[in-house]
């Protein structure tokens, strides 16, 4: 009781001590790392920090409301998005315990009416990531929905229950998604005949004292003290930027900075759940060859500078949240921001560095120089015959980069890059007799992406119109128009804005939707077409009518 009551003076009076320049240095540094976001015409974060338990520093910085004036505290509640997730895990580990759920179970058993893909799905599948189950929210903007509809545990429901494919077998990959965790909390449901809001206020929230958490099930309900969410409007200012959701357990859950704190120390003390369902939580995955996925149950499971991390970050609308656990130090921080532009995840590891800095190690590859023409052999589009991405990568402004990323890739040497400062990994093998240069990508998880180059030449505007033509999927109720548009194809669905598609060769085409590739018949006509993205491969849509041979070659457009 004493440690609740210290906690909650010290988020009422940790803004005035900070203004009255009684706290420590530590507390100072911190304020210079937010003061970007410390003004009246911006948002900002929310942050808290804690040490063996106790609340170290809270303070806000910018604004909840831009339109009203309200400033940001530490009592201020945000959306942490995916954040949530963590929150699920711990609820389907409470029924595991108690025996009314296994996670070996096939989903199947909880949710009887999602196809049979051929292999098993297990629930413990759903919490890992490895399930491979197409991305919720790609699936219901195919279908089309738009960036401010409504979205529905129900219409997500329906448009997983539609589909007759996967992104892979369950088990041979590690791909981060949205579906899982929203079926997720449907089994909380199924099983203990309680909605997960009320299920995890009963047994987590109301344990640990977080009086100001709780999932939201209604996107028209009052939020006490809750941050609006902006992102950025071209040309300068901000835009309301608010998901309406009324799903949860992917997402979904409100909440302050001091009651995520006292969460962050039951990932230590297991006050609630016990050490097993501690230890469930924070055990990374596998992959079905052994290896390790780095994810537990909601949790990331990582290092930072020779330091072992436990954590999530979160985006969903203009919300950008991050909750930072180093177990070993017993150091927790929270970051809760209402900006798109925000990127909590860099800021909380700075305020790591300013507590924990004389203990880490310097991990950042070293960069080296390389010359502009060796850059400009790398540049060109990769195709990658796994996921069916597709990647773009120009020469500018002297450094390699993706086109349309501003993040410059930094030379590590033996062919390899990291993006900017991030420990993700970009590796070239150098072509051999017979073998072209082909691209490696590692990033947050264990595995490499391969791509090759994409080699087919860029069709003329003559075989453009050889692809234009209806194209129907039943899989999101869709049916597709692609029609050629100022020398270029364009795909159009109903209720969204025309996309237009950049070639990148042959049938190979890409937009905002992601990686477009039209197949062929037997004939040589155009049957179909596909459409993929790192977490959506191959979603198919039928051409409507007979394929057509085609009627030029494709050649590389002269112009």
């Amino acid at each position: 009781m004493l440690r609740k009551t210290f906690l909650f003076l010290g988020l009422l009076l940790a803004p005035a001590i900070a203004a009255a320049g009684k706290g420590p240095d530590r507390h100072r540094q911190v304020d210079a790392l937010f003061a970007p976001w410390s003004g009246k015409t911006t948002p900002g974060c929310a942050v808290g920090i804690s040490r063996d338990g106790v609340l170290d520093y809270a303070r806000g910085y910018g604004m909840a409301n831009l339109e009203h004036d309200v400033p940001i505290t530490p009592r201020s509640s945000f959306l942490i998005a995916s954040i949530s997730k963590q929150f699920t895990a711990f609820s389907i580990g409470l029924l595991a315990q108690e025996g009314k759920l296994s996670l070996d179970d096939d989903i199947r058993k909880h949710l009887p009416e999602m196809p049979d893909h051929g292999k098993t799905i297990t629930v413990a599948h759903l919490l890992h990531h490895t399930n491979g189950l197409r991305e919720q929210g790609q699936l219901l903007n195919l279908a089309g929905w738009r960036g401010d509809d409504v979205y529905t545990e129900a219409d997500i429901l329906w448009a997983l229950t539609r589909q007759r494919g996967v992104n892979f077998e369950p088990g041979a990959e590690v791909v981060y998604g949205n579906a899982a965790y929203t079926l997720l909390g449907v089994i909380v449901r199924r099983v203990s005949g309680r909605s997960l809001r009320a299920f995890a206020d009963e047994r987590i929230f109301k344990p640990l004292g977080m009086t100001d958490t709780r999932f939201r099930d209604d996107h028209t309900e009052l939020v006490p003290r809750r941050a609006w969410a902006y992102s950025a409007r071209e040309g300068g200012g901000w835009r309301s930027s608010v998901p309406n959701v009324d799903h949860y357990g992917a997402t979904g859950l409100f909440t302050t900075v001091g009651d995520l704190l006292k969460w962050e120390q039951n990932l230590i003390d297991a006050r609630v759940g016990g050490q097993a369902l501690n230890a469930m939580l924070q055990t990374s995955g596998s992959l079905n060859d052994g290896t390790a996925t780095g994810y537990g149950g909601g949790l990331r499971l990582g290092d930072y500078r020779g330091l072992r991390t436990v954590g999530h970050d979160g985006m969903d609308g203009g919300y950008r949240t991050e909750a930072l656990l180093f177990p070993d130090q017993r150091l927790a921080i929270v970051a809760l921001c209402n900006g798109s532009t925000l990127v909590p995840a860099d800021l909380t590891r700075k305020v790591a560095e300013v507590y924990l800095g004389d203990r880490m190690k310097t991990v950042m590859p070293p960069a080296v120089k390389l010359p502009e023409a060796e850059l400009s052999v790398l540049a060109g589009n990769y195709w990658s015959p796994l996921t069916d991405e597709v990647v773009r990568l120009e020469v500018k402004d002297g450094a390699l980069r993706q086109v349309g990323v501003p993040t410059a890739f930094v030379p590590i040497g033996d062919g390899a890059f990291r993006p900017g400062e991030s420990m993700h990994v970009w590796r070239f093998s150098a072509p051999t007799a017979g073998s072209p240069r082909t691209l490696s990508i590692k990033d947050a998880w264990p595995t490499f992406r391969d791509f090759t180059p994409v080699t087919a030449p860029l069709p003329v505007t003559s075989v453009l119109a050889t692809f234009a033509g209806l194209y129907r999927s039943d899989e999101v109720d869709a049916t597709y128009t692609v029609r050629v548009a100022d020398g270029k194809l364009a795909i159009r669905w109903p209720r969204r804005d025309e996309v237009v598609l950049d070639a990148v060769g042959g049938d190979r085409f890409v937009g905002s939707l992601g990686a477009v590739t039209f197949t062929r018949a037997a004939s040589g006509g155009i049957d179909g077409l596909t459409i993929s993205s790192r977490r959506l491969r191959r979603l198919r849509a039928e051409r409507l009518g007979v394929a057509e041979a085609p009627k030029a070659t494709a050649t590389v457009d002269p112009r």
